[in-house]
């Protein structure tokens, strides 16, 4: 029953908001040279790998010019990117992967192969229901580029500390598979997106979480070079 539901729900989506996706594409062919979409291999059900799509939001080879994450200030990202990612529409092209049946509405977001592969046997469980185009974890940590800004090590924040905290926060997904939970996570999703265009976006309770731990990391690191 879930499945298809996402199908139909998916399939009906991407037919009306074909206009929308359109404009977004020739938007971004407009402001910079390149692809419209990215393309990236990810860790699906059971950790399969299948190909992810999004919106294009960085420079072309971006993955050569810097670190693997990114950050609110990555001047990577070109302008049309800037808004696509604060907005979340650059995620609209995985309603092509909910139809695929690679992925759901709603289930713990895919990271790729590299991530998942230093997952802990719990982290694993996550791979045991499909992977969503929103979860859980996507709405209480709404600002996860602007705390990697604020990491002085991004990269090892990601992993060490942003992955698990997602992971753990996705896990009500392993837990809880009703529809109800489906439901209403997307209803959260389309108010917090609403939100996001008009300029009030809701940090998100994880957020503030990991935002008190780096400000407390500073802090003791103040301390420890005034010693």
């Amino acid at each position: 029953m879930r499945s298809t539901f996402d199908l139909v729900v998916a399939a009906v989506a991407l037919m009306l908001l074909a206009p929308v996706l359109l404009a977004v594409a020739i938007v971004i062919r407009l402001d910079s040279r390149g692809a419209v979409f990215f393309r990236q291999v990810r860790a699906g059900y059971l950790g399969r790998p299948f190909t992810i799509f999004k919106f294009r939001t960085m420079v072309p080879g971006a993955d050569k010019l810097g670190s693997s994450v990114t950050t609110a200030a990555d001047a990577r990202v070109t302008r049309v990117g800037r808004i696509l990612r604060r907005t979340k529409l650059d995620e609209l092209p995985q309603l092509w992967n909910v139809v695929r049946g690679e992925m759901a509405l709603v289930g713990p977001r895919p990271d790729v192969p590299e991530v998942v592969a230093g997952y802990t046997p719990e982290m694993k469980r996550v791979l045991t229901v499909l992977p969503g185009l929103t979860s859980v974890a996507s709405l209480e940590l709404v600002d996860e580029e602007g705390l990697l800004v604020g990491a002085s090590d991004p990269d090892d924040f990601y992993l060490n500390v942003l992955v698990p905290a997602k992971v753990s926060y996705a896990m009500v997904h392993v837990e809880d598979r009703s529809l109800a939970l489906e439901l209403t996570t997307i209803w959260r999703t389309a108010v917090a997106s609403v939100k996001r265009l008009i300029g009030t976006p809701d940090g998100g309770a994880l957020t503030l979480t990991l935002r008190e731990r780096l400000l407390a990391t500073r802090i003791t690191a103040d301390e420890a070079k005034k010693e």
